[in-house]
């Protein structure tokens, strides 16, 4: 054996990269992911035995042993990558598969402290970090339903009401080619004031806030108009 690792350094080094590799499967075998125990656990040994060919042989490059195996890895995430229609899965299990080389790597190199401490890493990552995990997918959940969702729109301004057709047509015009759909539209006259109140009705599938913001802009721009505002005053599937 050339180089400078023994026989004894050479089983100790696998001995952990199978100890600390088996530590991360098992928390992938309880969750029954595709790459469980047996996989990980093959992974990290089969990186740290890669690398230590580099340390055993004359002329060896252990660091470049090290980014081939990186590499390899990449062809394994591959195969527990699945894809389901819009979603992904496995992402996670390729991840895990890929640092559990990187702690049989690190134990190829002798780094015994440094591979324990990224396998705790690994753990915590996979472990402590599920609940959060968890709570930004419902998060995101809801926001999908909300964006999905049909709301209803009030929409009211004040001109004078020699202005009213032309305002009438002007909001009407405003809603072709956006997703608020006009279902009413309604014009109230303002006694003794000589103003009219137009309210419209607007639908739409997901919230449109800022396009009745631009709609509430273009007719602030209009001399005649004293008032513009909007409110929600229906949503459904957003719950």
């Amino acid at each position: 054996m050339h180089g400078h690792t023994t026989f004894v350094q050479f089983t100790l080094f696998l001995l952990e990269s199978f100890v600390l590799g088996a530590l991360i499967g098992a928390e992938r075998q309880w969750r029954n992911r595709t790459a469980g125990l047996r996989t990980n656990t093959l992974v990290s040994v089969g990186a740290a035995g890669f690398v230590m060919i580099g340390e055993m042989t004359v002329g060896g490059d252990s660091i470049r042993i090290a980014a081939q195996v990186v590499s390899g890895i990449g062809f394994l995430g591959a195969g527990v990558i699945l894809r389901e229609g819009l979603s992904v899965r496995g992402l996670n299990t390729a991840a895990t598969m890929w640092c559990a080389a990187a702690v049989g790597s690190l134990c190829g190199m002798g780094f015994a402290r440094e591979a324990a401490a990224f396998a705790v890493i690994v753990l915590v990552a996979n472990i402590g970090l599920r609940p959060v995990a968890r709570k930004l997918e419902r998060t995101e959940a809801a926001l999908l339903a909300e964006a999905e969702s049909e709301m209803q729109y009030l929409f009211r301004f004040k001109g004078r009401s020699s202005e009213e057709a032309h305002l009438r047509s002007l909001l009407v015009g405003m809603t072709v080619g956006t997703p608020l759909v006009l279902r009413a539209l309604t014009s109230e006259d303002l006694e003794q004031t000589g103003l009219v109140e137009v309210r419209a009705e607007l639908l739409s599938v997901g919230r449109q806030d800022a396009t009745l913001e631009q709609f509430v802009s273009r007719l602030s721009l209009e001399p005649s108009v004293s008032a513009v505002s909007w409110e929600v005053v229906h949503h459904s599937g957003g719950e």
